[in-house]
């Protein structure tokens, strides 16, 4: 009987474990706000891996903590879904307000897809890249009815 309960115990434990090592690496963020449409809408959830300037590339979709320029113009969170267009060492694309010609290291251009609804590096230049917080994985069922990805 000790001996159930020794491995009941440990199974609670390794499930317990499992969930906070996923918590860790994955992210469920619900979509406020319509800079990200149409690829993504107000209401819909996407699922995050959290990473590292090194895992991003151009195109992806990314989750990143919004400088406090755009938290006025934005104001309904304080983590943003953004389209990465450039990485460091890129040309900086036409339309960013920065002196620079190409992407200075630690940093990266972004941008919503929906220009007039969008806070981002059109109007505060570039991010940091310490402001990364993880990269779209998928859509999932928030407004929309399946996953895609």
């Amino acid at each position: 009987m000790s001996t159930l309960l020794a491995l009941a115990g440990l199974a609670v434990a390794l499930a317990l474990t499992a969930v906070v090592a996923l918590r860790r690496r994955f992210l469920i963020i619900d979509v406020r706000g319509d800079s990200m449409s149409p690829a993504f809408a107000h209401g819909d959830r996407v699922l995050a891996r959290r990473s590292r300037l090194r895992a991003v590339r151009r195109g992806d979709v990314v989750v990143i903590e919004a400088p406090d320029a755009t938290r006025e113009m934005e104001p309904v969170d304080r983590w943003h879904l953004k389209r990465v267009t450039a990485l460091p060492g890129d040309p900086v694309p036409p339309g960013i307000p920065v002196a620079e010609l190409v992407v200075p290291a630690q940093h990266l251009v972004v941008l919503g897809d929906n220009a007039r609804r969008s806070a981002d590096s059109r109007t505060v230049g570039f991010y940091r890249a310490d402001a990364l917080v993880g990269v779209v994985l998928r859509l999932s069922a928030g407004r929309r009815a399946s996953f895609r990805g």
